[in-house]
């Protein structure tokens, strides 16, 4: 766990996949065609005391939703990138842009697609639905589901190991 806190320790910007990470991977579709999704309360609250932290928040995800819009304004993540068909090309940018070592990045992705990132981010983190073949390549597996805490889990991970977790948490006692 040491090796995970140290790799924690340099985050500056933890880019999310959506489906099966901020979600628990169900896709709703109405009559009409709208997808519907489902967020966690928790996570979003992690996410937001991440960011009050120090640490910028980003999405990258395949598909396009105006929920994932509203849950991203809902949550102050300005780095919002949809309908994503190669995540590296993207991450990649996103390094120039905010001037930042991968080393610097944790990524949380829950399938092969995200696969290019995890390889390359300082911190790969994913959920335990994933397949074998993304678990094995995350540093961390949360112990939380997908759309059910797991991402709160690795914000507070996150936090813990910059020792700004208490901080955090003290604003509210």
């Amino acid at each position: 766990m040491q090796a995970i806190y140290a790799k924690a320790r340099a985050i500056r910007l933890f880019i999310f996949d959506v489906d099966g990470v901020l979600t628990d991977g169900s896709l709703y579709l109405s009559d009409s065609g709208e997808e519907i999704k489902a967020y966690n309360s928790q996570d979003g609250h992690g996410m937001k005391m991440l960011r009050e932290s120090g640490v910028a928040l980003a999405i990258i995800t395949g598909r396009t939703s105006r929920s994932v819009e509203l849950r991203a304004r809902n949550l102050g993540v300005e780095l919002l990138y949809q309908g994503v068909a190669d995540k590296a090309r993207v991450y990649g940018e996103l390094l120039v842009a905010r001037k930042l070592d991968a080393g610097a990045t944790a990524y949380m992705g829950d399938d092969v697609v995200d696969l290019p990132v995890m390889l390359r981010c300082g911190l790969a983190v994913t959920v335990p639905e994933a397949p074998l073949a993304v678990r094995q390549y995350a540093d961390y597996v949360t112990r939380a589901p997908g759309g059910r805490g797991a991402a709160r889990e690795a914000c507070e991970l996150i936090m813990h190991a910059q020792s700004t977790l208490e901080r955090q948490l003290t604003s509210f006692q």
